[in-house]
């Protein structure tokens, strides 16, 4: 089909918008109706993804490639290797997803030692300490630092990789990993950039009007489509053993039309 010339510059850009790094955590826990999922619903005043339900995430922040960053757990080097970059991008990008995650739902994944996690926090002072991140008054490797903590890597692992098409004029390459809520841990206050918080079955939230209502983009839609096939136990351990590969939508056009179309290949 030759593309309408008004619709050309739209399904073949010329000059796409380079994407952006980012990361993003989904946090899960069992509940009574099988795995839940915590998601956050963007301000309808936000430039990204207005209005819809997504995962705590972010851009990557310069200070987040701290190679003196505490750590405990597998070395950022596998995590390179399951995603495919360096060392040093593979340790900012699970840098980025642990201070994103805290920053937007008050969630860390961290302890006093490998073997620990903290407990509890909801309290003021780390309210603050979520603030200063979120304005880039500290990074996540001397917050740590502070506190005597270190980043527990061993509690998150990676598992999917989408680049916003090209179609778009904010792009972003982000990382998805999976995590269970620490126990002990309740999700915090919401940040500026959201609405609302919930903790959704995913089986439910699958179900074809609750993810229209949810306004679920494909990277959310498909995570979460794969996640329900397990508990929460058992997800680290998948996403260990899972190869992440490259899920990249790009709009197509015949004489139906123009849709968003994503090759999953193995994601399937």
């Amino acid at each position: 089909m030759r593309v309408p010339d008004t619709l050309r510059s739209v399904v073949d850009p010329t000059d796409p918008v380079v994407p952006r790094d980012a990361a993003s955590i989904v946090v899960v826990r069992d509940g009574a109706a099988g795995l839940e999922a915590y998601l956050l619903r963007r301000q309808a005043t936000m430039s990204f993804a207005a209005g819809q339900y997504v995962f705590p995430g972010g851009r990557l922040d310069p200070a987040d490639a701290d190679p003196d960053v505490p750590w405990a757990g597998p070395p950022a080097s596998r995590f390179a290797e399951q995603l495919g970059t360096t060392e040093e991008h593979g340790r900012a990008l699970v840098v980025a997803a642990v201070r994103e995650t805290f920053e937007e739902a008050g969630v860390l994944l961290a302890g006093p030692d490998e073997t620990s996690v903290v407990d509890d926090v909801s309290g003021p002072e780390w309210l603050a300490a979520r603030r200063a991140l979120e304005q880039h008054e500290t990074s996540l490797s001397a917050f740590l630092r502070e506190r005597g903590l270190v980043l527990r890597a061993d509690l998150l692992g990676a598992w999917s990789r989408w680049i916003t098409p090209a179609h778009s004029h904010q792009r972003y390459d982000t990382r998805f990993f999976v995590a269970r809520m620490p126990a002990g841990q309740e999700v915090g206050d919401l940040p500026g950039e959201a609405d609302r918080c919930v903790w959704v079955p995913v089986d439910t939230l699958l179900s074809s009007e609750q993810a229209d209502a949810a306004g679920l983009m494909p990277p959310q839609h498909q995570t979460l489509r794969q996640l329900a096939r397990h508990d929460a136990d058992e997800l680290l351990e998948v996403a260990h053993g899972r190869p992440v590969l490259l899920a990249e939508p790009r709009l197509v056009a015949d004489d139906d039309g123009v849709w968003l179309e994503t090759d999953l290949g193995e994601y399937e």
